[in-house]
């Protein structure tokens, strides 16, 4: 790589005077620009020596690279003039650069919540499908599983049971993530949902109708009746409890002392908390969420298919914005109430299955139409997981960036969400959005909704390939990918031996690197590996071999095996903005190494008391040298010197 023209390079796509600031981290050049609509994303994109772009947190961030990233970065500073910044002034220039508006805060906060939880609930809903498709009448014959098999029966009732589950003490889990995202003890917030759905109360499904018919009971504080109302299917109120609770946490946490803290701090938080859930936040926001959902399912009922058209048209503009990851909270109110009550359910689903499955439409159109190889390596699995439910690899990896296949997939969307809403199919359970949702469809509606999104798919799929093959035509074709052999051979190591052992770094925890929060490892742009939550503060070399990078900071190290694997060690995310606290370095670029040796040590209480995640990742920067990179541990639990990588 001739860092200097990579560098160049850069300067062009972005504008020289549209850069604010820059730093860099690991892997990665870190931008705070001042337009990124100005930016010339094809050159990146088809950059061979960069490996990929996305904006976070008002940073736009290009990936160049361990070893590579900090010559590129000294190269630009040169070229450019800027002063030379660390990622925690980036960050602070960012900040005051772009304040995020209300409605986006909003959907982030919602987002930080529900995500970590939506495993539980698509499980739930997954289970809640399966008992629908066992005792729904008309789904695959005029009876149900159960009536026709009823050896079944007890499989299915427990099933039920299981599926109830995490939507009846949703207030549980909900409390548990948002304690956390305000900075409390989730172990609180967990206790508060557990007190919002005590058995004793009664069940916040049937609420409304104990009030209405003047059954329900009330407890004698000091003269006043308060209402001893549960929350089941309830989430604004235990957000707003949850806030309450963090607060009063961190407040007791200041003025208290030490023992005193420690003692007196859970009580008083969890107390207070309490009394103003049933007093007066807990009746508010149920107030609210009600009338929220209400207003949903009026404008449902008001403008039937017109609305669904309207909505299934503007469905993926939402997810790209993500406003969807709002979305959760008002279907499980759909679920929960209206279909406890025996009527109504989630007509969201639909649409989102409609919008999918046409945007993998358009997506595997491009597969067959384009001559860009890079893009048809792509645009397979990305539309493979559309059809799946999850369309981000298609949105943003192949149609946004064509255009024309993302709006000629809004269309079809549209057409097929009418098509929903003429025949009014409703989901009963959350699942995925994609080609096997119609097991959370309402019995009945099961072949109406596959009609739907068939329509959606192959309406995408015929406009696209169509309107695609007509502008391959007007148009140029896309400038193709060369490597020289000698830039081949600069960046590729010799492949002495494709069979290697990598050993474990560090205790810990061993975890897919999908489950990283940080795109740039989950989505694998820098290699294959594995991560680890660790249990220990030491960093231990993972194999025989050279030390190639060991930054300044201490937070990342990279080497190269005997055997020719190159890895990347990098201790946390986006710890390179603590500037070295809390690391120590025992080892320096050139050094050899033998498996086992110290490299480094790092204080986990460090950062996280720095808001940080201590996720340890293992990467294999040159992983196409091989066929396969496999876990080896048997078990998640892992211990420095076990083998956890095999490298084929």
């Amino acid at each position: 790589m001739n860092h200097k023209e990579v560098a160049e390079r850069i300067i062009t796509a972005v504008g020289a005077d549209n850069i604010q600031a820059a730093a860099h981290c690991a892997t990665r050049l870190r931008l705070v620009l001042k337009d990124s609509e100005a930016i010339n994303q094809d050159a990146l994109d088809n950059d061979p020596d960069l490996k990929g772009t996305f904006e976070a947190a008002g940073q736009y961030q290009i990936i160049v690279g361990p070893g590579d990233v900090n010559t590129v970065y000294d190269e630009f500073v040169k070229l450019t003039g800027i002063s030379e910044a660390s990622t925690a002034d980036l960050k602070e220039i960012a900040a005051h650069q772009k304040k995020q508006n209300p409605l986006m805060a909003l959907v982030k906060l919602l987002s930080d919540i529900f995500v970590p939880l939506i495993p539980a609930l698509v499980a739930g809903g997954l289970l809640m499908a399966l008992n629908n498709a066992l005792t729904a009448e008309h789904l695959f014959a005029a009876k149900s599983v159960v009536e026709m098999f009823p050896a079944w029966k007890g499989f299915a009732d427990i099933v039920n049971t299981m599926s109830a589950a995490p939507f009846t003490f949703m207030p549980i889990l909900i409390g548990f993530s948002a304690t956390k995202r305000f900075g409390g003890n989730p172990y609180l917030g967990a206790v508060l949902g557990m007190i919002m759905v005590m058995p004793a109360l009664v069940n916040g499904y049937g609420v409304a109708a104990a009030i209405t018919n003047h059954t329900m009971t009330y407890w004698d504080v000091f003269g006043f009746n308060v209402a001893q109302a549960g929350y089941q299917g309830q989430v604004l109120p235990v957000i707003g409890v949850a806030f309450i609770l963090a607060k009063l946490e961190k407040f007791f946490h200041k003025h208290l002392n030490d023992a005193v803290d420690f003692t007196f701090t859970p009580l008083l938080s969890v107390i207070i908390t309490g009394f103003l859930t049933f007093t007066i936040v807990g009746p508010a926001l149920r107030f609210v969420s009600n009338g929220l959902t209400d207003g949903l399912v009026g404008l449902y009922n008001t403008l039937g298919a017109a609305g669904m058209l309207i909505f299934g048209a503007f469905y993926s503009a939402i997810v790209v914005t993500g406003l969807h990851q709002s979305f959760p909270a008002i279907e499980t109110m759909l679920i929960t109430n209206y279909q406890h009550a025996g009527v109504g359910g989630d007509f969201i689903f639909p649409v989102a299955a409609c919008a999918n499955m046409a945007q993998a439409g358009a997506t595997f159109a491009i597969f067959f139409i384009t001559k860009n190889v890079k893009t048809k390596a792509l645009a397979a699995p990305a539309g493979v997981s559309a059809v799946l439910g999850i369309t981000e690899p298609a949105l943003f990896g192949i149609n946004l960036k064509l255009k024309y296949p993302f709006f000629i997939a809004l269309g079809a969307s549209a057409i097929g969400s009418l098509f929903m809403g003429i025949f009014h199919v409703l989901a009963v359970s959350l699942g995925s959005a994609g080609l096997i949702g119609f097991i959370s469809i309402k019995a009945g509606y099961n072949l109406q909704f596959i009609v739907a999104i068939l329509i959606s798919f192959i309406l995408a799929f015929v406009v696209t390939t169509f309107y695609g093959r007509k502008k391959e035509k007007t148009h140029a074709p896309e400038p193709k990918q060369t490597t020289t052999p000698e830039k081949e051979s600069e960046n590729t190591p010799n492949k002495k031996e494709q069979n290697e052992i990598l050993l474990t770094p560090t205790n810990g925890e061993a975890l897919p690197l999908s489950t990283v929060k940080d795109p740039v490892f989950s989505k694998e742009v820098m290699g294959k590996g594995i991560a680890i939550t660790p249990s220990t503060d030491q960093l231990f070399a993972p194999c025989d071999g050279e030390i190639l990078i060991a930054y300044e900071t201490g937070h990342a190290y990279g080497l190269r095996s005997t055997q020719g694997a190159e890895l990347l060690l990098h201790i946390g995310i986006d710890t390179v903005s603590m500037n070295g606290k809390g690391f120590t370095q025992n080892v320096s670029v050139g050094q050899h190494v033998k498996a086992g040796d110290l490299l480094g040590t790092f204080d986990r209480s460090a950062i996280k008391a720095a808001g940080l995640d201590d996720t340890l990742m293992m990467i294999i920067t040159n992983s196409t040298n091989y066929k396969a990179i496999l876990p080896i541990n048997e078990t998640p639990s892992v211990k420095v010197g076990q083998k956890i990588l095999s490298l084929n």
